[in-house]
């Protein structure tokens, strides 16, 4: 028992040199006790050698996890969203000197649409020139672009119109102003409260925004339709009067006319914009 303890006692210390004075101390022991140390067991628990491995382990993963989280973040944070019917799609933004055909052509890929059948909208207006810098438009990163499919009902009514042989009138800034106003008192009187409803639907709590001129919400008191549905349409009727009023052009000099068609694009976008972010926030228990 002495023998155990003074071998116990001896393999205390853990520098180098301490290592090398228990091994003189044991060899200087008499025979019969230097046997029975090196035959007692020593116990040294397995946590002694594998938790060094275990926090290793841990470390090497904490950082590649970091890694990971700040990489979806960069990834998200540099790029655009693009708004197709009820899909919401993030790609890589590309630098601001790259020109808005390389967008189009990216995303004619992705959809298998041909590049020229289809609209882009950006903050109220139409895209056309193909050739002018993303910057130009103001993309940037977590810009949303609306990508509308090309076909015969998304064309501005006064493109649709003027396949009638009817006789042209003469336009003046008083007709420009009334076909602008004519739209936007459309959009309040159908659309406006058809999105007030289904923002209703998705939230009994929403309290739409008082607009005078705009009727009661239609769709309150119907039966529930497919709400998924129901955005899709009511979104592409909104971009629908935004392609509408991107076709209204003004001379020049009609300042009151560029104020209008201004004034009705901005209240439609935020129309549109209000109808997606409800759709965003919607309780899930409710679809």
């Amino acid at each position: 028992m002495a023998a155990t303890a003074t071998a116990s006692s001896l393999i205390a210390p853990r520098s180098g040199l301490q290592y090398y004075n228990v091994l003189d101390a044991v060899l200087a022991l008499p025979h019969t006790l230097r046997t029975s140390f090196l035959s007692s067991p020593i116990l040294i628990s397995p946590l002694i050698l594998v938790a060094p491995v275990i926090l290793i382990l841990l470390r090497v993963a904490f950082v590649q996890a970091r890694k990971l989280i700040a990489s979806r973040k960069d990834r998200h944070s540099m790029s655009y969203v693009v708004k197709w019917g009820r899909e919401r799609l993030h790609f890589t933004l590309p630098p601001p000197d790259t020109k808005l055909a390389a967008i189009r052509h990216q995303l004619a890929e992705y959809t298998q649409l041909p590049p020229q059948s289809f609209k882009l909208i950006h903050a109220g207006a139409v895209m056309k020139d193909d050739n002018a810098p993303i910057s130009a438009y103001g993309i940037k990163p977590g810009s949303t672009i609306a990508l509308v499919g090309g076909g015969e009902d998304l064309e501005p009514s006064g493109r649709a119109s003027s396949k009638h042989k009817e006789k042209p009138q003469e336009r003046t800034e008083a007709s420009i102003v009334a076909q602008i106003r004519g739209e936007l008192d459309s959009v309040r009187r159908t659309l406006q409260p058809d999105v007030d409803g289904f923002l209703t639907t998705l939230n009994p709590d929403y309290v739409p925004p008082s607009v005078s001129s705009a009727a009661p919400p239609a769709a309150a008191g119907r039966r529930n339709p497919d709400l998924a549905r129901e955005h899709i349409r009511l979104g592409e009727l909104l971009l629908q009067s935004l392609l509408r009023l991107d076709a209204i052009t003004a001379e020049g000099e009609w300042e009151e006319a560029r104020r209008e068609r201004k004034g009705a694009v901005r209240e439609v976008q935020a129309l549109l914009d209000r109808l997606d972010g409800g759709w965003r926030k919607r309780p899930q228990t409710k679809i």
